[in-house]
């Protein structure tokens, strides 16, 4: 047989096989469909493979390509579901507008102003507070102190009490009412020498003599003189120093010896000085009255309680029990002496008294030791106390209290 040409089958055969232009591409479409469904095995997970090879429509997505897959409708169903994503709120943002309160809800102005006020008064009290100690300096009450505490025998109580109010009146330089204090206590126990230690020290530290008075009854309104001369007198000397002293913005003093002699015109003239209707200079001034009314009650009182006049005289040294003895026993005879003096006349009934005690002898052997260095001799305390023995004494409870004080100390110096 020639090439090309098919070889013929026998005729013996029943069945006529079909050409092999039909075999080959059904073959090779079981093929293409095993090899798809082999590689969907191997990509699914094992609960989503299924043994039906029922084609299934091409799952859309608007993001990914479609493709042509043999998975039917029952694949589909059985794919897990897929979370939905959450849809995030939109973020709203202020408005450019300004917002307004409710017309309840609102601040009223009142609470601004109340909240401003309280402000101020708050930084004028802290000032003030701050100022106090730089007021109270000018005056230099600690060195005062020490020159009372060092010159005056006997009196620690008294000069004690003294200081502490003028420190608590010359803490600010605005007052409503003047200070005016009452030393009272018999002859020689030293009120006036405490208010010659106390005009020395104020011209000191003024700066000048002519804001501090000292007025003598027995130098500046003897006897003879007309009492209405005197009051005018007394009258224009304190409104000069006070309206000085309201010029130059300081405290002046003005110191008044032998009170007990003045006329009653005069002490009602000092009364006048310290009414609420009288000019804000009169209130800015301290009067310090020097009196021996009284002298007998101090004396009396002394004798009667010698027992407990060592914790009368106590500085505050000896315990809390003796200082509170001795306020006890003050405060006693702060009020005996006011029921007393208070019946001559009004004006001690807004004094401040301060009472001078007995001195015992050791007081008056300081005071001859002083007085003799100040007038050049040697202060032995054997001759000190030679000196002292010579002078009279109340001698109770195994105490003994001088009746004259220092009085005669200056005379007796001067004889050596």
């Amino acid at each position: 047989m020639d090439r090309g040409q098919p070889t013929p089958e026998p005729a013996a055969a029943d069945h006529v096989a079909p050409g092999p232009s039909v075999i080959a591409p059904v073959r090779a479409v079981v093929r293409l469909r095993r090899c798809v469904r082999l590689l969907r095995k191997r990509c699914l997970p094992p609960t989503a493979v299924r043994p039906d090879s029922e084609p299934r429509a091409p799952r859309a997505h608007p993001e990914q390509p479609q493709f042509f897959t043999f998975d039917g409708p029952a694949e589909l169903s059985s794919r897990p579901p897929r979370k939905k994503r959450r849809r995030r709120r939109v973020v709203l943002y202020p408005e450019t507008s300004r917002k307004y309160r409710p017309r309840v809800e609102r601040r009223s102005r009142a609470q601004r102003c109340l909240l401003l006020l309280v402000a101020i008064v708050g930084f004028q009290v802290l000032n003030a507070i701050e100022n106090l100690d730089d007021n109270s300096q000018r005056y230099d009450l600690d060195g005062l102190e020490k020159a009372l505490q060092r010159a005056v025998f006997g009196q620690p109580a008294a000069v004690e009490r003294i200081v502490a109010l003028l420190r608590d009146y010359l803490a600010t330089h605005v007052h409503s009412r003047p200070l005016l204090l009452a030393l009272h206590g018999p002859s020689g126990v030293g009120k006036s020498h405490v208010g010659r230690l106390l005009a020395r020290h104020f011209r000191a530290v003024l700066e000048d003599g002519a804001l501090v008075l000292q007025y003598h009854v027995r130098h500046h309104c003897p006897e003879p003189r007309a009492a209405e001369d005197c009051r005018q007198e007394l009258a224009r000397r304190v409104a000069d120093v006070v309206a000085r002293a309201e010029a130059e913005e300081k405290t002046p003093l003005l110191v008044l010896d032998d009170v007990e002699l003045l006329p009653p015109a005069l002490l009602d003239e000092l009364h006048g000085f310290l009414q609420p209707q009288r000019s804000h200079h009169f209130h800015n001034a301290i009067y310090v009255l020097l009196s021996g009314n009284g002298g007998a009650e101090v004396t009396r009182f002394v004798l009667q309680n010698a027992s407990r006049a060592l914790a009368l005289r106590a500085d505050g040294a000896h315990g809390a029990g003796a200082a509170a003895v001795a306020a006890q026993a003050e405060e006693e005879l702060r009020a005996s002496l006011r029921a007393l003096l208070v019946r001559e006349h009004p004006l001690w009934q807004v004094a401040t008294i301060v009472p001078f005690l007995l001195l015992d002898k050791g007081d008056v052997v300081n005071c001859f030791r002083d007085e003799m260095a100040g007038e050049g001799f040697f202060p032995e305390q054997a001759r000190a106390e030679l000196l002292a023995a010579q002078l009279s004494y109340y001698r109770v409870a195994g105490r003994e209290f001088a009746v004259t004080g220092c009085k005669q100390v200056v005379a007796t110096v001067n004889l050596l």
